[in-house]
Parts: structure tokens; C-alpha cells; sequence
């Protein structure tokens, strides 16, 4: 059944139907939503909910409940993001599967509650130390947000590895219908990795009987986010194969995309889109159809183009691409073909210049 709902709650709510039993967290802007919903939703499916004192509190605790075995997720925002940045490369280290959700807002620093996507560079190349990498997920939509939130839990258990949901203040704070996902139910008990209260002499001979020493550590790192790399792109193409101008966006951005396509080709001009559904893994194999392009432009409500360069790397650095950046004054899609036709008319530079 449909029904119309806050982005933010649409996705609290497909967490739980997920099986997610704990969430630990500090409110701010634009996530707060998350917090006050489950603090309701949680307790009546016998689940837990906990407010910390600070956002680095609240990741040490998923990380404790991931141990468990239990689905696991906090949200956060900018400067909240940041804070976690530590607990997350710890889970990543202990190959641990939580989800967490980042609703992206503007600036650095404090910055302010206005959308904007900046946390990319920081999500997608990752805010902690060390050799690790969070899957990515971008919805475009609350129906997809809410669909995502189902698919991360089940890949960070698949691949034991935090899992980042990408939204941002549009998104996360406008009402559109919804049909949630089935309840299901989750076995924290289900896996030989997870933490057990005391285990029989049974589990444990079975337990130890598995358990291998990595001759190896680097490869075997290396291997994972390879086969994680090769099995987990996902993106949507929106007329590439004959487009001369393709557009490369994400989240909110991606809509006013669409919008400049359809607009774009009721003018004759050979515009497509490449929407990345997934960060990390950034698409690659999406650039493969778009053998007549000219350039690719990457359209971001942020100041600086970020993606700019995982769109050059994914195309081979064959073409030029170009940035369409905004931020605090979001672009329409009248604005998209305007800067079109500068790029058309040779009035614009290339962030990254191609080969060709």
C-alpha cells in the first residue's frame, strides 16, 4: 500500500521492516527526523533505541551491536558526519556490517541547514584512517531511499563492511508517496562471526575449525573490495547511446537532470544522463554506452566539483569534462542547457582535460 511520507521517516521506517533492532545516535539537522521516529517505531518491534551524548558515542555502540550480530545503523549530518569518521574505519577493520545514513546539508565547518551534496569526497574516498571502503548508496527518490535501505543491510552482511546511504536535505525532507517493504525478520544469532553469551563445545570446535590465519593481509584486502568493485555498480542511463552531451548527477541533482534531458532533446539537442545509484562502486561499466559523446558534464549542488574527477577516471580521461556546481543557489534545469550551450560554443573550461 502507498502511502505519503517524509523522506526521513520513509527511511527509519524501511530500516526497521529491514530487521534493524538497535540505533544509536545525536540529533541534528536535517536528520533529525530519523532519531525522533524510531524512538517510537523501535520500542514496539522490541528493538533499541538510544540517544548518546555525541555522534562518536553513538558509532562506538554500533559498533558493540554489530559484534552481536544485530542490524545496526546511526544517521548524522556535516559536522556529526565527521565525527564518526573514526568508528567507521574501526567496523570497516573488524569487517563488521552496520548502515549508516548521511543526509547531507551545506558548507563546512558548521556550515548550514541548506542541501547540498559537498560530502562526497568525504563519503565516497572515506573521512577515516587507514585502507578501507564504505558501498555507497545515492537514492534519487524517497521510494528509492526507502528500497536502499533493505539492499544496504543485505550488502553490508554479504560483504561485512559499513555501508553509507547518501541523501541529502531535499530528499530527506520532502513528502512523496511510498510503498515500504514487507516486515522481516533478522537472526543476530545466524552467524559464526558474531559474538555469542557462551557458546556449546559443539559451536566452538565448529567455530575454530574455520578459522584461518591471512597469509597474506594486503591481498586479501585487496581481493574483497575488488569483487566488491566488479559485483556492485549500479547506476541508471538516461539517453546515452546516441547523446553528445552526457550529464552526470546523483540525488536531488539527478532530477533536475532528467528535467534538462527531456528538455534539452525537445530542442534537438543530443543531451543523455548517467545517474550513479552507487558511489562506491562508482559505475564504470555505465560510461561503456555512451559512445558518441562529445564531454561529459558533471552537475553537483556543491561549490567545488567533486565527482568531476571519478567521472573523468570512469571515462578513461578520453573526453573533457566539465562541472556544473551549485550549492546554496540550486540550479534548474533552464540553467543546465544554458551552460550546455557554453560548453557547445567553447565558452567554458574543462576541469579535466581528455586525450582525444
Amino acid at each position: 500500500m502507498r502511502q505519503l511520507m517524509k523522506g526521513n521517516d520513509a527511511i527509519a521506517e524501511a530500516a526497521v521492516r529491514a530487521g534493524m533492532r538497535f540505533f544509536s545516535g545525536y540529533p541534528i539537522t536535517p536528520q533529525t527526523e530519523i532519531l525522533e521516529y524510531l524512538s517510537k517505531r523501535l520500542p514496539e518491534v522490541g528493538g533499541t533505541f538510544v540517544q548518546t551524548e555525541s555522534e562518536i558515542s553513538g558509532i562506538s555502540m554500533v559498533y558493540g551491536a554489530a559484534a552481536t550480530g544485530f542490524r545496526t545503523m546511526t544517521s548524522s549530518s556535516g559536522p556529526g558526519f565527521s565525527l564518526l569518521q573514526e568508528g567507521i574505519s574501526y567496523i570497516a577493520s573488524a569487517e563488521l556490517p552496520c548502515v549508516i545514513v548521511d543526509v547531507m546539508r551545506y558548507g563546512t565547518g558548521l556550515g548550514d541547514i541548506f542541501q547540498a551534496q559537498g560530502d562526497y569526497l568525504q563519503v565516497v574516498k572515506n573521512g577515516g584512517h587507514g585502507d578501507y571502503r564504505c558501498l555507497v548508496y545515492a537514492p534519487s527518490s524517497v521510494q528509492e531511499a526507502a528500497d536502499l535501505m533493505t539492499l544496504a543491510f543485505d550488502k553490508a552482511e554479504e560483504h561485512r563492511n559499513p555501508v553509507i546511504l547518501l541523501s541529502d536535505a531535499s530528499i530527506s525532507q520532502m513528502m512523496e508517496p511510498v510503498e515500504l517493504p514487507e516486515m522481516r525478520e533478522h537472526d543476530p544469532d545466524q552467524y559464526q562471526w558474531s559474538l555469542k553469551g557462551r557458546r556449546s563445545p559443539e559451536d566452538f570446535r565448529r567455530v575454530t575449525s574455520n578459522m584461518y590465519y591471512i597469509d597474506n593481509y594486503d591481498r586479501y584486502i585487496q581481493e574483497k573490495y575488488q569483487r566488491i568493485e566488479e559485483q556492485e555498480q549500479r547506476w541508471q542511463a538516461v539517453e546515452t547511446e546516441d547523446a553528445e552531451y552526457v550529464l552526470v548527477a546523483y540525488g536531488i541533482s539527478s532530477r533536475i537532470c532528467k528535467e534538462a534531458v527531456r528538455l534539452g532533446r525537445s530542442q534537438g539537442i543530443k543531451l543523455g544522463l548517467i545517474r550513479p545509484i552507487t558511489l562506491y562502486p562508482y559505475p564504470v561499466k555505465a560510461f561503456e554506452t555512451c559512445r558518441n559523446a562529445k564531454c561529459f558534464i558533471s552537475c553537483e549542488l556543491t561549490p567545488l566539483a567533486q565527482m568531476a574527477e571519478d567521472v573523468a577516471l570512469a571515462e578513461g580521461m578520453r573526453k573533457d569534462v566539465y562541472a556544473i556546481t551549485g550549492g546554496m543557489e540550486v540550479f534548474d534545469s533552464k540553467d543546465i542547457l544554458d551552460e550546455v550551450a557554453r560548453i557547445a560554443a567553447g565558452e567554458k573550461k574543462a576541469v579535466y582535460k581528455g586525450n582525444d
